[in-house]
């Protein structure tokens, strides 16, 4: 009986398996596999969005660099002797920095190869850390800006005129800078 009983689980234990390996292979079949392709197709695939993304932000800073720094035409605002809006964001970045502006002198734009430099000569008065801020923020600017110098006016006269040490915190720099302007070019480029 005992052999019997074996015989009949052996044969029971041999039919669930068949079966259950027969399902999984009718039911299931190679999807893990295709799963795992999926997913590594996906990953894939977030590489490629982040990337695009990234790209697509570097390109608006592009978009940004080439809207405020292309001029259409050399009568373009942009390409002036002494541009409006670069001395109206120029003075306002000074205001933010608490920077006193003793002088402003536009110069006549030079016409550099396919650009126009319009230079600017300034004369500041702040003290070494909020001038540095400045150049800071010139840098970070969208315009293009070159600074062709800078001189620090605190000759020793200086110091023998001023007795107080709050007012010899105050250094004068007269700084040299100019924009640059791009100007559209009418003949085209073939590819």
């Amino acid at each position: 009986m005992a052999e019997k009983r074996n015989i009949i689980l052996f044969g029971v234990l041999i039919i669930l398996s068949v079966s259950y390996w027969s399902g999984a292979a009718v039911l299931i079949g190679d999807k893990p596999l295709q799963i795992s392709v999926l997913e590594d197709e996906q990953a894939e695939l977030n590489e490629n969005l982040i990337s695009a993304q990234i790209l697509a932000s570097q390109l608006d800073r592009v978009f940004t660099l080439f809207q405020e720094n292309l001029a259409l035409s050399q009568m373009d605002s942009l390409a002036e002797d002494a541009s409006l809006p670069f001395l109206k964001n120029l003075t306002d970045m000074m205001d933010e920095l608490d920077i006193e502006l003793l002088n402003i002198k536009p110069k006549e734009r030079v016409r550099v190869g396919e650009y126009f430099k319009s230079p600017y000569n300034l004369t500041l008065k702040c003290t070494y850390e909020e001038f540095g801020k400045f150049l800071s923020e010139i840098e970070r600017s969208p315009r293009l800006i070159s600074i062709d110098e800078y001189e620090v006016k605190n000759g020793i006269e200086r110091i023998r005129s001023n007795a107080s040490e709050n007012d010899l915190m105050y250094q004068e720099f007269v700084v040299n800078l100019a924009t640059i302007t791009l100007v559209k070019s009418k003949s085209k480029v073939s590819a």
